[in-house]
């Protein structure tokens, strides 16, 4: 009998069948053939053996049966594992290339969508459905994982926990605004609440401030002759306000060097071609843009507190009228806005960029709400332009990068804003898809301006990038404790367990802010003296690089500390929930003052903090001009000033660290003096520390019990920066510490009349602090109000 192999044919990837074939010679069945061998007569089948090339790896090493069952049927019955258990594989070399090449591609695909996400999602809560706030917070082990978001009920009957705040009125009318609770006002009104806990009698004067207007010496109403009405048209001999063609010239001049080094909205060449553009055809007048004077106000504002900090020191009366520097270039402003109100319906990029410019001047001058305002309206506007979206992929690589640099501006503004009023974030990223820009060389050559690299690295857009991560980080924090906030409240009361666990949680979430500072490149920190650490809370001595250009080292400047800023705002709520925490105690004892050490820990990084950013002040402003008129400098210092305040009150011996905290509190209204040159207001702020420390001091020397020593402090519990940075003593002047009376600690006992006294001195410093903040008047604005300058 004649057999014939033949292989199995695949009529379906798993149906395998065996067959007969005909025989196709025809032969002569009676003669033998070659070999002997005969043929079977014609429409007989030859019998075929089939033998299968999927046959099992068991089965095939142990040299048995084996069919095509999946699993095979030895497997089955053995138990073991099968390999042609899975689908039907290919195993040529080819197959396996391709495979391969599928992989990798997949791969690269995966990684790009990952890290797009990444990017997308950072810093964002996602809020889950029906999920209840927990009493206390629990930590991720990544602190950049958010913490989840609970969103209020709507419409359901159950009660829902929002934000306490502050309502003022910072300009001279009878409506109040909304402050946040991480605000600097909302801060000095809770350290006037805890003083005001003894009293009987907490009137309304202590709850809600007075208006600003009455403490801040400034222009009051408008004269007689003036009017509200902002839509009469101006006098003609108005234009003699605006400036010359060489005087523009020399004020934009500084914007190139200031600004734009620290704000990214413009390139440079653009910006000379169009205003070059609009002198043609006149030697004497331009043609108007909005986005010309409002860059023109921006360089006066900054340009004449310059000049008048070198030759107008007279402006330490605190007395603001509207030739203060705060003012210079509104003519320019108001001008900038009337052209703009053409312009709300169909928008354009250039209109983004006067508002975004508008927002600084706004800030600059004091007037915030209406800073937060614009910053609202530029925020749409970028929406509806479609910044917060990839650009479209036919679109120029020069045009793209602009639009993202736009779109990180206005949200960086908006962050640094929202936290500092303490009110809600307008713009979310998982409302936008745009990537970070670039700080390479070959982006930096697509910009317009023309500065050297700092190194193989870093060029002069590196600073806007890592500026931005720097906030990223810190919204991240902000948005994990204060998403969690109103957890740490019962009624009105703060159980200390419940404080504690918030604030260990605030500062693991603070390894974000650690993570950030080692990712900065050294071109962008400030050199230190003696190997000092930059970015520390050390206090160490700058090593300022004198041969580096001036906007090299603001921007090093203005990075560092924009750092210590927004550490000691986010360590700053736990000196005054400490406060209500112990008083929520039925007896205040030495053991429940021990019971808080996370508590103290942020309580002494914000002071830490406040001290290292007052150090780098005072060593910057006397011998250099890199911060001179700088007004976001100044409002920082401030900030810190009052942060100090708070907690040498706070803790009223705490040994050396709270004589250095002490000592910083002198070196801040030492810088506010020096800012005091440039601006009146940052002259009455210097006045309201000073005076809200020297009350302070009285209370502490006079009201202390010696008999009452229950508050040792732990050696333990020492000055840190998020968890491993000590801080030394800090005395720029070089005096020694005065630590008499102060080796034991004492907890501070207030009599009544002391307490009224305080309370009243608080109110005021309060309105005070309203004053500084915000203008008391924004009549002053306007050029038909009746103010000239």
């Amino acid at each position: 009998m004649c057999i014939t192999l033949i292989p199995m044919i695949h009529l379906h990837r798993d149906l395998t069948i065996p067959f007969q074939i005909p025989h196709l010679r025809p032969p002569n069945l009676h003669d033998p053939g070659k070999n002997g061998v005969k043929y079977r007569a014609p429409g007989q089948f030859i019998r075929v053996l089939f033998i299968s090339p999927l046959i099992h790896d068991w089965c095939r090493v142990h040299r048995i049966k084996c069919d095509n069952n999946r699993p095979c049927l030895n497997c089955h019955n053995r138990g073991g594992q099968c390999s042609n258990d899975r689908t039907s594989e290919f195993r040529t070399l080819p197959h396996a290339f391709r495979e391969i090449e599928r992989l990798r591609q997949r791969n690269q695909e995966l990684q790009k969508e990952l890290e797009e996400e990444r990017n997308r999602n950072r810093n964002q809560v996602v809020p889950p459905a029906g999920v209840p706030n927990s009493e206390v917070p629990t930590c991720s082990t990544d602190p950049w994982l958010p913490v989840p978001v609970v969103s209020p009920p709507i419409d359901n009957g159950l009660s829902a926990q929002y934000w306490e705040g502050v309502y003022t009125s910072t300009a001279r009318s009878p409506s109040k605004t909304w402050y946040g609770p991480s605000s600097l006002l909302y801060f000095i009104s809770r350290v006037n609440t805890c003083l005001s806990r003894k009293l009987q009698d907490n009137s309304e004067h202590f709850k809600q401030p007075n208006s600003a207007s009455r403490l801040l010496d400034g222009p009051t109403s408008p004269p007689e002759k003036s009017t509200n009405k902002r839509n009469q048209e101006l006098p003609v001999d108005l234009t003699k306000e605006y400036l010359t063609p060489t005087q523009e010239e020399y004020f934009l001049d500084l914007y190139w060097q200031s600004h734009h080094t620290s704000f990214i909205v413009l390139y440079e060449d653009d910006f000379r071609k169009h205003y070059k553009s609009l002198w043609v055809g006149s030697r004497k007048t331009r043609k108007p843009s909005a986005l010309v004077d409002i860059v023109l106000a921006l360089c006066m504002q900054y340009g004449m507190a310059q000049r008048r900090a070198k030759s107008n020191p007279s402006l330490r009366s605190g007395d603001i009228d509207t030739d203060d520097a705060t003012l210079a270039g509104r003519w320019h402003y108001c001008r900038c806005q009337t052209l703009l109100a053409c312009e709300l319906e169909s928008p354009t990029l250039s209109t983004l960029q006067c508002n975004i410019l508008s927002v600084v001047w706004l800030c600059w001058a004091s007037f915030q709400n209406m800073a937060d305002s614009t910053l609202a309206l530029a925020s749409r506007t970028a929406q509806m332009l479609g910044l917060h979206l990839p650009p479209p992929k036919d679109m120029p690589q020069r045009e793209k990068d602009l639009r993202k640099r736009i779109w990180w501006s206005i949200y960086t503004a908006e962050t640094k804003t929202s936290m500092k009023l303490g009110r809600p974030f307008m713009l979310r990223l998982s409302h936008a898809s745009v990537g970070l820009p670039s700080d390479d060389h070959e982006a930096a050559a697509r910009s317009g301006s023309h500065f050297a690299p700092l190194d193989d690295h870093t060029t002069w857009l590196s600073w806007d990038l890592h500026n931005t991560k720097l906030l990223l980080a810190a919204r991240h924090v902000y948005t994990a404790f204060y998403d969690k906030y109103m957890g740490i409240f019962n009624g009105d009361s703060i159980a200390v367990s419940t404080m504690e666990s918030y604030a260990d949680c605030l500062s693991k979430h603070m390894r974000a802010m650690d993570r950030w500072v080692q990712d900065v490149p050294e071109a962008l920190k400030i050199p230190r003296k003696d190997r000092g650490t930059p970015f520390s809370t050390e206090c160490s001595s700058l090593d300022i690089e004198q041969f580096a250009p001036l906007w090299v080292q603001r921007q090093r400047l203005l990075l560092e500390l924009l750092y210590h800023t927004l550490c000691v705002n986010l360590y700053r709520p736990f000196i005054w929930i400490r406060s209500i925490a112990l008083h929520s105690l039925p007896e205040i004892s030495a053991e429940a003052l021990r019971s808080t050490p996370f508590a103290d820990i942020c309580c002494r990084n914000s002071a830490a903090h406040a001290m290292a950013f007052t150090n780098i002040m005072r060593q910057v402003l006397p011998t250099t001009d890199l911060l001179t008129g700088w007004h976001e400098a100044f409002q920082w210092q401030w900030n810190c000033a009052i942060s100090l305040v708070g907690y040498v009150l706070a803790y009223p011996y705490d040994g050396e660290k709270r004589q250095a905290a002490r000592e910083a509190v002198n070196d801040a209204i030492d810088v506010l003096n020096m800012f005091g040159n440039s601006y009146a207001v940052a002259a009455s702020a210097a006045n309201v520390v000073r005076s809200l420390l020297a009350t302070v001091d009285h209370i502490t020397a006079s009201d202390l019990h010696p008999a009452n020593n229950l508050l040792p402090i732990d050696e333990e519990h020492r000055f840190s920066t998020h968890e491993n940075q000590s801080m030394p003593m800090m005395s720029l002047r070089g005096q020694p510490h005065e630590a008499a009376g102060q080796a034991n600690a004492g907890f501070l006992e207030l009599d009544d009349e002391t307490l009224v006294t305080m309370q009243d001195f608080l109110a005021g410093s309060m309105d005070m602090a309203f004053a500084v903040d915000g203008y008391n008047s924004t009549n002053i604005l306007w050029p038909n109000s009746g103010y000239m300058g």
